[in-house]
Parts: structure tokens; C-alpha cells; sequence
């Protein structure tokens, strides 16, 4: 049953809908800023109806300081600027901690093995309140959740810089250091209406057999937090290099290009079987190639050209 002390919030990113339940003195414009445009109608209190059909998850507040993780078992462990997250198996499900900076506090996560439900314990938040970590720590978590679970519904979050142009959206993969974000930007310098569509977790979701790429809340450095989306007109792989050359792939190359980039727990069959079915016909329906490119507009020029060759 529903806290009552709580109220439910809804959102819907790339339109597929869920639900966060927060403290009723808790306000999700300060801790969830990104959030904003992605949310819908006025929160709810105990027991609300999502406003856009069934969430896909539902993520509540729950008291975790308790939980004993000595017989869960870890599977991955990643570092970036939020700090170190580990992620376990347990035996309902999953379990996510989240160790900031030193000094700052952690948090923990636990989702249901099909992540359609998740509690996290937020620590000592006071009334109205973002500690400075708290906020971040729950956005991270959101975008964990929200990840796994689209899985199950034709959608994939993957890590990429994404533009749009004359109504196609385009995504620039690669591993980090690669230059996705600097080939967005030669985009938006070199075709005038060029714009920014998400600079680090887009999300592609076949929509009625059409492949679409959409805005997210989850940007990485770059404040851009659009709720929208746009048929895919290519996805390209960012490699340096010396001289800028397009190489087209398909079937089986096109699907490896793809996969590193996407988020998923690699050890869950039912997730891993979900994705690739995804991928698979993302990689038959939309231009997909490696650009070795230089930093400069010619990349840019190169690249549209290849895709628009297609």
C-alpha cells in the first residue's frame, strides 16, 4: 500500500510513462531540475492514476540504511564524476550503491528483477531540501531504472551525442574521449537549423516500425533536456583520424557498432534477448557507419553526405 505521506509524480520520457513517489515535503522541481519538461500533470496522493497509461516502473522512497548485502553477489562496478556505483544481484532482484565523493554520503537502490518497481533510500534530506548529492544521486538512479526497463518495451537508452536537422535526428557513438560531442557541435557550426537534441543518453524506441531517437533528462555535462523526438536519419560511430572517411556497415557490423553504447546489464538473458531485438531491427531500418574523421566542419560535411548517399 501506498505511503500516504507520500505524493506520486509522473513523467514520460520518449513517451513511455513512470511514476516517482516522493515525502510530501520533498519538492522534484529541486531535486529532479531536468525533469521539468518531461513531467506530467500535478502530482498525485496516495493511490493517484498515472494521467498516461500504465508506468512502465514505479520508483519509491523506502528506508535502506538497514540492508544487508553480504549475501548479494556484485556483477559491475563503474567510476565517473558522481563516484563510484556498484551494481549486485540479489535474491529478488537487483540492488544499485551509489558511493559519491568522499565525504559525501551513499545511496542504494532496489529494483525488482524486471525493474517494473524499485525503492531507494535517500538519506537525510531535509524538508524542501537538495543536500548537494541528493538530487544527482536520485537522477542517476532514475536513469539506471529507466534504462533496464524500456528493454522490455522496444526501447534502448544509449550512450551518444544526438542532433536534429531538417526533421531527422542523428546519433554519434563511440567510446568516451571520441569526439561525439565535438561532431555534434561541427554540426550545429556547419547547417544552419542544426540543433542539439541530447548530449550523452538519448533514447531510440521503434515507434510503429519507425526507429526514433528522443530528448532525455539525462544530458551528461550538457544542460539539454528536450521532450521530443525525431525519426533517426543515421547513427555513426566517431573514430579520430587524420582524414575523414565514411564506411557504411550493415547486418552484423552494424548491430556490434551498435550494441557497445547501449545500456544493459549483460549478465540478465531476458534483458540482454529484449535489446538485441531491438538492435537488430534498428541496424536493418536506419544508416549506420564509422566516421574517421578530423575536428573540423569537413567531418561534418563528410558525414551528412555518406548518410544522405543511403
Amino acid at each position: 500500500m501506498m505511503n500516504c505521506n507520500h505524493m506520486i509524480y509522473h513523467y514520460a520520457v520518449a513517451g513511455l510513462p513512470f511514476a516517482v513517489s516522493l515525502p510530501v515535503d520533498l519538492r522534484p522541481d529541486i531535486l529532479l531540475p531536468s525533469f521539468r519538461d518531461f513531467r506530467i500533470g500535478a502530482g498525485s496522493g496516495c493511490g493517484g492514476e498515472s494521467p498516461c497509461g500504465t508506468p512502465v516502473f514505479t520508483l519509491r522512497t523506502a528506508d535502506l540504511r538497514d540492508r544487508d548485502t553480504s549475501g548479494d553477489t556484485l556483477l559491475e562496478s563503474s567510476s565517473d564524476e558522481m563516484g563510484k556505483t556498484e551494481l549486485y544481484a540479489a535474491a529478488d532482484g537487483y540492488l544499485v550503491l551509489l558511493r559519491p565523493l568522499p565525504g559525501a554520503p551513499s545511496y542504494m537502490m532496489c529494483a525488482s528483477r524486471d525493474f517494473t518497481s524499485a525503492c531507494i533510500g535517500l538519506g537525510p534530506v531535509r524538508a524542501g531540501m537538495d543536500s548537494g548529492y541528493t538530487g544527482p544521486a536520485l537522477t542517476s538512479m532514475l536513469r539506471i531504472l529507466y534504462s533496464q526497463s524500456v528493454l522490455m518495451h522496444g526501447a534502448v537508452s544509449i550512450h551518444a551525442s544526438a542532433v536534429v536537422l531538417e526533421g531527422r535526428s542523428y546519433l554519434f557513438t563511440g567510446r568516451s574521449g571520441a569526439g561525439k560531442s565535438t561532431h555534434s557541435r561541427l554540426w550545429l557550426g556547419t547547417f544552419p537549423g542544426a540543433a542539439l537534441l541530447n548530449d550523452d543518453n538519448p533514447v531510440i524506441r521503434i515507434v510503429h516500425g519507425q526507429v526514433m531517437a528522443y530528448g532525455t533528462p539525462w544530458s551528461g555535462k550538457t544542460p539539454c533536456y528536450r521532450n521530443t523526438g525525431m525519426p533517426v536519419g543515421g547513427i555513426v560511430r566517431i573514430v579520430q583520424a587524420r582524414e575523414n572517411t565514411f564506411t557504411p556497415l550493415c547486418d552484423v557490423d552494424a548491430f556490434t557498432s551498435l550494441l557497445p553504447g547501449c545500456s544493459l546489464i549483460r549478465h540478465d538473458p531476458v534483458l540482454l534477448d529484449a535489446l538485441c531485438g531491438t538492435l537488430v531491427e534498428v541496424s536493418t531500418s536506419v544508416p549506420v557507419g564509422i566516421l574517421g574523421c578530423k575536428a573540423d566542419s569537413s567531418a561534418a560535411m563528410c558525414c551528412r553526405e555518406a548518410l544522405s548517399s543511403y
